[in-house]
């Protein structure tokens, strides 16, 4: 059985929700590219490392907190 984009798309619509707390626009509003970065990060069992931003912005917390 050969499934179309249009049923993968709405399993997917079914699925986002319940696995990363996505509401519907934030679903329908993703990218592909974006939406397999988030799945494969999710699926990850090792932590991603921290960019400069994140750094810098726990860093401004640290100083101000």
């Amino acid at each position: 059985m050969t499934q179309t984009l249009a049923g993968s798309a709405l399993a997917l619509a079914g699925l986002v929700p319940r696995l990363l707390g996505w509401r519907p626009g934030e679903f329908w509003n993703s990218t592909p590219a974006e939406l397999a970065a988030i799945l494969a990060e999710a699926g990850s069992s090792e932590p991603s490392p921290l960019s400069r931003g994140e750094l810098d912005t726990l860093m401004e917390q640290d100083r101000h907190g």
